[in-house]
């Protein structure tokens, strides 16, 4: 048992001004330094793993900071024993102040800094981070549509298609080591719009077996052709998101450039197919604490690890660096296009008169425009619910921004538009689709069926969506319905228009049919939308094929332990979309 030492000294200070006894423990000097040397164990340990920047403008950092001094409390708390022997309390009190006393001081600067940070008080400040041209014209700067050049598929597609790629994989056994990457970047390549992704270890075990070799490879899914393709990398892809330890590249990043706050990285490939992340670096440009905005980047090589950073300039200027599409990322523009809108006016003004208070619309999509990637929203004032006064389009590499006015439908209006044209057969419509049709803003969308498959397309004029609009099984056959409705509505229709040529799968050569015979072994049916459904399955394997009875006639007299053949092009789910089925003799 430790011998009690009183410290009569009279300098501890109790409550209501009395005095305190403080008793150390025993070898009291020697637990201090154990206390002091187990914290910088623990101040090492968590900032390998929480990775804050050592930037006073991230909140990261004050959290780090917050889980060091509790740790060397609880050291104190624990070494002194002062859980069995109360007597020590005071002790872990006094030692305690001056840890104490830094967080009390940071609590201070964050108070104060999220103070002067605040909209309240410097609501121009963020109207002013992003600049924005008014004068757009949308005849002039958006030029006639190239359907070619159109992507017909959005993310969840994207993703419906990129698992298929995982197949390339199968020769070489590695298809159950790896999964995709959940996380689609737009971008464009080689002239087309893609989304690439890169793949990921499938769990802790496979990442064990395969990270001295590293990812395989990644995918490109064409946004217009729906063309899906795996790349393999030679050398492997060795830093990325679902590494661990070193190679993790936000641990990579931060041991690297210790300081800088990063947001996302996005993955992207320069003209070569080499891959590399993009990551934008950030600055709190308002107060302390206010006013996120990117100030540079760095290309982080996925191969090697390799990585330079790159200031604004450099990225929008440097020709050796215009492939890079994605430096601000979709949220922070949307979020400083809203300040801007919100608050030119000033703060008052946001909340009372709300005189040219304007907001982006519910959701955005992109562009593929000079070889950029433009952000598209709707621009709505906040006191209409259901039309756009314009849209405005952002590029995510240099940040300028254009207005166009232009009144009309909001996109959750067109969308819903669109889905009523098909409400029979259920389908789900893509988020619209800014282009130009004969000088005619207008929404394109893919309407998918429960299995993400494109079924129909639609396009709705957006200044006369209740008039104006039509469907499609092909995109040629939608483009001539619009151009028809066009006509019958006495607007004017330029002579250039070119129909795509997509009669009979034209349209996406790239996509075969396939074919499967067998006996039926199983028929069910269902009405979806007024509409009745046959989901059939054979024999062998384990998928049902389903058609529409309006698709196939054959299918209502169809019975069990018919051998039959079935036509379809997507196999990527449990259900599988039929085009054809026929009976065999």
């Amino acid at each position: 048992m430790d011998p009690i030492k009183v410290d009569f000294t009279g300098k501890g200070k109790g409550s209501g001004g009395k005095n305190m006894v403080v008793i150390p423990p025993e070898k009291s000097v020697l637990k201090l330094i154990i206390c002091i040397i187990g914290t910088a164990i623990a101040a090492a340990l968590a900032f390998y793993i929480m990775l804050p920047p050592l930037n006073f403008k991230a909140a990261e950092l004050y959290y780090y900071i917050a889980v060091v001094i509790a740790s060397f409390i609880a050291l104190v708390f624990l070494t002194s024993k002062a859980l069995t022997h109360p007597e020590y309390t005071p002790y872990v009190k006094k030692v305690s102040i001056p840890p104490l006393i830094i967080a009390g001081v940071l609590a201070v600067v964050v108070v104060v800094g999220m103070i002067i940070s605040s909209v309240v008080f410097r609501a121009r400040d963020y109207s002013d981070l992003i600049k924005v041209d008014s004068n757009g014209k949308f005849n002039v700067d958006i030029a006639q549509t190239d359907f070619d050049t159109v992507p017909r598929l959005d993310e969840d597609a994207a993703a419906n298609l990129a698992s298929r790629a995982m197949s390339s994989l199968a020769d070489s056994n590695l298809v159950s080591q790896f999964t995709v990457y959940p996380v689609y970047t737009q971008i464009n390549y080689k002239g087309s719009p893609v989304r690439i992704t890169t793949l990921k270890y499938a769990n802790i075990i496979k990442w064990l077996t395969n990270r001295s070799e590293g990812l395989p490879g990644y995918i490109i899914i064409d946004m217009a052709n729906e063309d899906t393709n795996y790349f393999k990398v030679e050398e492997g892809i060795k830093f990325s998101p679902s590494e661990h330890f070193g190679r993790l590249l936000k641990r990579h990043l931060r041991f690297e450039y210790p300081t800088y706050m990063f947001t996302n990285a996005t993955f992207e490939i320069d003209d070569n197919g080499n891959p590399y992340w993009i990551c934008a670096r950030i600055d709190k440009t308002i107060g302390l604490f206010g006013g996120r905005d990117v100030i540079g980047a760095v290309l982080v090589d996925a191969v090697t690890g390799i990585t330079k950073y790159y200031s604004n300039d450099a990225l929008k200027n440097d020709a050796s660096l215009q492939w890079i599409d994605r430096v601000y990322s979709s949220e922070l523009i949307v979020e400083q296009y809203n300040y801007y809108g919100k608050y030119r006016g000033g703060f008052l003004n946001s909340l009372l008169g709300q005189k040219n208070v304007i907001m982006s619309s519910e959701g955005y999509s992109y562009l593929a425009l000079n070889d950029d990637v433009y952000l598209y929203t709707g621009v709505t004032s906040v006191t209409s619910d259901q039309s756009i006064i314009g849209f405005a389009l952002i590029n995510q590499r240099t940040k300028d921004t254009v207005f166009y006015r232009v009144n009309g439908a909001k996109e959750m209006t067109a969308k819903e538009t669109a889905e009523g044209l098909v409400k029979d057969y259920g389908f789900v419509s893509t988020f619209p689709l800014l282009i130009n049709i004969s000088g005619e803003p207008t929404y394109f969308m893919s309407l998918k069926d429960a299995s993400n498959v494109i079924q129909r397309y639609a396009l709705i004029n957006v200044k006369q969506y209740n008039k104006v609009k039509a469907i499609g099984s092909s995109l040629g056959e939608c483009l001539e319905n619009y151009i028809a409705s066009m006509k019958a509505n006495n607007v004017r229709v330029d002579g250039d228009i070119v129909i795509p040529d997509d009669e009979d799968g034209k349209d996406n050569p790239d996509i075969e049919e396939k074919t499967v015979a067998g006996i039926v072994d199983d028929i069910r049916s269902a009405v979806l939308n007024g509409e009745s459904c046959y989901y059939i399955k054979l024999a062998e394997g384990q998928a049902y094929y389903s058609i529409a009875a309006s698709d196939s006639e054959t299918v209502i007299i169809l019975n069990k332990g018919a051998n039959v053949k079935i036509t379809y092009s997507s196999d990527a789910a449990v259900i599988i979309p039929a085009t054809k089925i026929e009976i065999l003799k």
